[in-house]
């Protein structure tokens, strides 16, 4: 009789494998022309924020190019926002799947994180090119640079995602407080405004928030002349993107049941 017996490891890529397939469908049917999406959100932002400083006559910040250093800092954030926020709803919305003992909570944030941090690249390559059609200076200096701050966010993204899935399961409403959380995020990690150009102390403040690093680590890979806020540190977000993944491994390890049953 042959043996059929599998290992842990294989059971486990074909969890991922199969989960895998299931979001990437599910992310790019989800609604009419979804996958245009993907592209407009990051088109549409940058060009409404192209329109303002073009309004007060910005043409360059920290010395590179305005459409350069928007684009970079607004695909760097995404790059953590969709893998924090898609991440959150993972296990919700694959409920029904837990009923196979071999699929487990931690295994949906896993694969949708990977999925969102695929589709992220995929869309910053896209839209890089797509600019230097129009002369705009679109390629990295430093292109190892870019990849370990996109890469920090991402990881910030999956730490995140990993403790607000479990918190958005055992307590909803807190759930709801994370989502909003987002926003000022957005105003208060450098997309907008140069964080060094923020007067002290509150440029201090500023930098306790990791995604502050990483936005402007990827902006300094794509122009090494680019002036960076002081105290630029990558070592601190990826020490802060490992501390969340622990805590939310360990917390998915604490209510793993709870999760399954909620």
């Amino acid at each position: 009789m042959a043996n059929f017996t599998r290992s842990s490891v294989d059971i486990t890529y074909s969890v991922w494998k199969a989960l895998m397939l299931r979001e990437a469908v599910s992310r790019l049917s989800s609604g009419r022309a979804a996958w245009l999406w993907l592209l407009l959100e990051p088109l549409v932002h940058v060009i409404f924020l192209l329109f303002i400083f073009s309004v007060i006559r910005m043409r360059s910040v920290g010395g590179i190019d305005t459409t350069a250093w928007l684009m970079v800092g607004l695909l760097a954030f995404l790059m953590f926002r969709r893998t924090g926020t898609q991440t959150q709803n993972a296990i919700g919305s694959n409920h029904g799947l837990f009923t196979y003992r071999q699929v487990k909570p931690i295994d949906t944030v896993l694969v949708r994180a990977s999925l969102e941090g695929f589709l992220t690249i995929l869309v910053a390559i896209i839209l890089f090119v797509g600019v230097s059609l129009f002369g705009i200076v679109a390629i990295p200096q430093d292109p190892l640079l870019v990849l370990e701050a996109f890469f920090g966010l991402w990881l910030l993204g999956l730490g995140f995602g990993l403790i607000a899935s479990v918190v958005s399961e055992l307590i909803p409403e807190l759930g709801k407080i994370i989502t909003f959380a987002m926003t000022p995020l957005y105003f208060a990690s450098g997309v907008l405004i140069p964080v060094a150009a923020i007067p002290q102390p509150y440029r201090d403040w500023l930098m306790l928030n990791p995604i502050v690093h990483g936005l402007d680590a990827a902006r300094l890979g794509f122009a090494t002349y680019y002036h960076a806020v002081p105290g630029l540190s990558i070592s601190y977000l990826y020490g802060f993107a490992i501390t969340t993944i622990f805590l939310g491994m360990a917390l998915h390890a604490r209510y793993a049941t709870r999760l399954v049953t909620q």
